[in-house]
């Protein structure tokens, strides 16, 4: 692999500041870390957004959130067909091996691959369209929800909107895993859809009874 390059320089001088400080004074927490292995108590799937950072909204420490990145924080519905499925695999091995009591879908505001899926069901997005785009083809897990907003005028609306619909059809397609499901029924594992507004710092947590976001 001939096109690999050396770490940029910002990086390296970021790496050994935090050797020299945050490890140095922490250094048997992590020691114990590798040694114990992991136990999260949570698994977080959220958005591969440079802005979403979900230890640092709920202050987690190392090992305790087993994290998933996707775009749009999107989960597909189960489909055991033997093609590549990163994050049902991530799923798989949160729910059956680590056995994670709680499982949180986490979407957020300006979402840009939401904002991708509706120029695409719009028509304004004719690369997304193609069969060869994986950014379109991923969206398609959530274009059946854009007919729930489609009326909407106001973009903005409109977006944040989607976004939610996006948490919430990922919640209804970890239900269609069965090891998921089973885990739910016998009150081993709970899941808890999240919805966060970047500039303002606001979270909101989805409640099924009234179908509705609320802060928490």
């Amino acid at each position: 692999m001939d096109q690999a390059k050396p770490l940029p320089s910002y990086l390296s001088q970021r790496y050994h500041g935090w050797k020299a400080t945050t490890y140095a004074e922490n250094q048997a927490w992590y020691k114990r870390l590798a040694s114990d292995g992991q136990h999260p108590r949570a698994m977080v799937i959220s958005c591969c957004d440079s802005r979403v950072h979900v230890t640092s909204i709920f202050g987690a420490d190392q090992g305790e959130f087993f994290i998933h990145r996707n775009i749009a924080n999107l989960v597909p519905p189960y489909e055991p067909d033997g093609d590549h499925h990163g994050t049902s695999a991530a799923v798989e091995y949160a729910v059956s091996v680590l056995h994670v009591a709680h499982l949180i879908v986490l979407g957020h505001s300006s979402c840009g691959g939401v904002q991708g899926c509706i120029d695409m069901c719009n028509g304004h997005a004719p690369e997304l369209e193609e069969k060869s785009s994986f950014v379109g083809r991923w969206m398609d897990i959530l274009k059946p929800k854009f007919e729930l907003v489609a009326q909407e005028q106001d973009p903005k609306v409109q977006a944040q909107q989607l976004e939610k619909h996006a948490v919430v059809a990922s919640l209804e397609n970890l239900m269609t895993f069965p090891f998921v499901k089973s885990r739910v029924d016998d009150g081993l594992l709970s899941l808890h859809g999240l919805w966060t507004e970047i500039g303002e710092g606001g979270l909101e947590a989805y409640q099924p009874q009234t179908h509705t976001f609320v802060p928490v």
